[in-house]
């Protein structure tokens, strides 16, 4: 996909971070852009600032993890604009107390929300979205975010890891059964690094029946990859440069879509211990 002008594009996690940077870009573009989001505040706020802008949006309150919240989605897209062409599947949350306990004492509700929006929303944008743009007979594309975390090993991002990963197998899947049919939908997966969001608090929007209980047990500090990123000084991201090279990637039809060079190195040595049978190991930059 390499024309944007008046096309319609769909974001979900539109709020904050990369998808606030994304739906700005749609924008920029010159694309009729949904933004998505359960942020409702945040969310008005951004419809707001790309108005003023000149952008013509519209936003829709979405809890990608509920199928029915992207099936309204979808016909209030169509409603509005009549199609849909560009759809980054994009939500995404982290439960910063899973980054200081072991896998075995996070609780089922960490596992159930990072599960129910990081891949069952991105299940749900595919499972609603892929068949009308295949009705559309027309070019269009969709980006599905992931993460580094689901690509290398490391310690600490296990529920985040195991989420994103599946985002990566499900991407590959769909790309390969839309090349086999002839399809005019191209798929992207976003693989970021560091940018700037607000990730790290997403537990502002955590539902009231996942939340945990408050937790006084201490555990000892696990090896961090950060730590190690904190070191050598790497810096991250704007979600502009981000949503920049999302759609470089997007032009040259690239599926695997990376935001920084470091990466390659930590995904070498995963695969290099992979193919050699190695045990795993924490990355090294």
């Amino acid at each position: 996909m390499k024309k944007f002008r008046d096309k319609v594009a769909v974001v979900t996690g539109a709020a904050s971070g990369i998808g606030r940077g994304l739906a700005e870009r749609c924008a920029k573009e010159g694309m009729k852009v949904v933004l998505a989001d359960v942020e409702e505040r945040a969310l008005n706020k951004v419809e707001k600032d790309l108005k003023e802008k000149g952008a013509d949006v519209l936003a829709i309150k979405t809890d990608v993890s509920k199928y029915e919240d992207i099936k309204t989605l979808a016909q209030k897209t169509l409603d509005a604009f009549g199609g849909v062409h560009l759809l980054f599947n994009n939500a995404g949350v982290q439960v910063e107390g899973t980054l200081k306990k072991p896998t075995w004492e996070n609780s089922l509700a960490d596992w159930e929300w990072l599960l129910g929006v990081n891949l069952w929303g991105v299940i749900h944008g595919v499972k609603v979205f892929t068949p009308i743009m295949l009705r559309q007979d027309t070019e269009c594309h969709i980006v599905n975010t992931s993460s580094m975390a689901g690509l290398i090993t490391e310690s600490q991002l296990v529920i985040y890891a195991v989420t994103k990963a599946g985002v990566i197998k499900l991407s590959e899947g769909l790309y390969l059964q839309l090349q086999q049919t002839g399809s005019q939908i191209g798929v992207s997966v976003l693989c970021p690094f560091l940018v700037d969001s607000e990730l790290g608090t997403a537990d502002r929007n955590r539902p009231a029946e996942l939340k945990n209980l408050p937790d006084t047990q201490r555990f000892p500090e696990l090896p961090s990859l950060f730590s190690e990123v904190q070191e050598v000084g790497l810096k991250s991201l704007s979600p502009a440069e981000c949503a920049e090279i999302a759609f470089w990637g997007i032009r040259d039809g690239q599926f695997y879509i990376l935001t920084d060079r470091i990466i390659d190195k930590l995904i070498k040595q995963r695969i290099d211990n992979i193919y050699q049978r190695l045990n795993p190991e924490m990355p090294k930059l």
